[in-house]
C-alpha cells in the first residue's frame, strides 16, 4: 500500500524544514510547503528539497486569479517539477480550465496534480452563510464546487474528513481526495474547525491526508504515527 501520509511542513525556517524533510522521509508520502517557505526563499526552494532527495512536493499556494494569471502561475510551478497544486474552485470554470490545459501543456508525465480548494477547513456553516452570503449547505457546497472542477479537468479536490464520505460517493472514481484536519483525540485544533481521523478519512475514501505540525515536531515518530492509527512505514494500521 503506498504512504498516505503527507507532512505539511508548515514553517518559514527553510533548515528546520529541511531537517523534518530527513528525519521523515522514510515514513510519508510527500511535502507540502505553502507561503512560509515560497516568500521567503522564492519557488527554487523546492530544488533544496529535491538536493536532500524528496521526491513529491505539494507546492500549496490556492491559486485563484483570472484565469491567464492562473495559467501563468501554474507554468512557473511546472518548471521546478512539483507534483500536487492547489487552485481555489471559488475561481471559476474558465479559471480551473485554464490551469488544466496549462498542467498539460507538456508531457503528460510531467504534469502536476491539480487539486482543488473548495470550503477551507477553517469555515463553519455559520461563516459560510451568514458572512460570506451562500445559500447551500458546507455539505453541497463542497459536493458542487467539486464536481464543477473535476468536469473542468482538475485531477481531485481537498475536503476535510467530515466532507470525504459525501465527497466519493459524489465523485466516484473520479478525482483524488486530500484531507488536512486530522486530529487525534485531545489534540487542539488550532484553526481548523472541520476535522477527524485520518483513518476514518482513507477508509471513507480518501486517498490521501495531510499532518502538520503534530508530525513536524514529534519527538517520536512512531509513536505519533502510531496514534493516527498508521505503521512505522506510514500505512494505515
Amino acid at each position: 500500500m503506498e504512504r498516505k501520509i503527507i507532512c505539511a511542513l508548515d514553517t518559514g525556517d527553510l533548515e528546520e524544514a529541511l531537517a523534518a524533510a530527513r528525519r521523515l522521509m522514510p515514513h510519508v508520502g510527500a511535502f507540502k510547503i505553502g507561503h512560509g517557505l515560497t516568500l521567503q526563499h522564492g519557488l527554487s526552494v523546492v530544488g533544496r528539497f529535491r538536493d536532500i532527495g524528496v521526491k513529491r512536493i505539494f507546492l500549496d499556494l490556492k491559486f485563484h486569479d483570472i484565469p491567464n494569471s492562473v495559467a501563468l502561475a501554474v507554468r512557473e510551478s511546472m518548471r521546478y517539477g512539483v507534483w500536487m497544486l492547489t487552485v481555489h474552485a471559488a475561481g471559476g470554470p474558465a479559471m480551473m480550465a485554464a490551469a488544466s490545459e496549462e498542467a498539460r501543456s507538456g508531457s503528460e508525465t510531467e504534469a502536476p496534480l491539480l487539486m482543488g480548494v473548495t470550503v477551507l477547513t477553517s469555515l463553519d456553516q455559520h461563516t459560510l452563510t451568514d458572512h460570506l452570503g451562500i445559500n447551500r449547505t458546507l455539505q453541497e457546497q463542497m459536493v458542487a464546487l467539486s464536481q464543477l472542477g473535476v468536469d473542468c479537468g482538475l485531477d481531485g479536490v481537498i475536503a476535510s474528513p467530515q466532507e470525504v464520505k459525501p465527497l466519493r460517493a459524489a465523485l466516484g472514481k473520479r478525482g483524488l481526495i486530500v484531507t488536512p484536519g486530522v486530529r487525534v483525540e485531545g489534540q487542539p485544533m488550532h484553526d481548523q474547525v472541520r476535522t477527524g481521523s485520518a483513518t476514518e478519512a482513507l477508509r471513507d475514501g480518501a486517498d490521501y491526508v495531510v499532518i502538520g505540525r503534530n508530525l513536524m515536531y514529534s519527538d517520536d515518530v512512531m509513536r505519533t504515527l502510531a496514534a493516527y492509527g498508521f505503521t512505522t512505514a506510514g500505512l494505515l494500521a
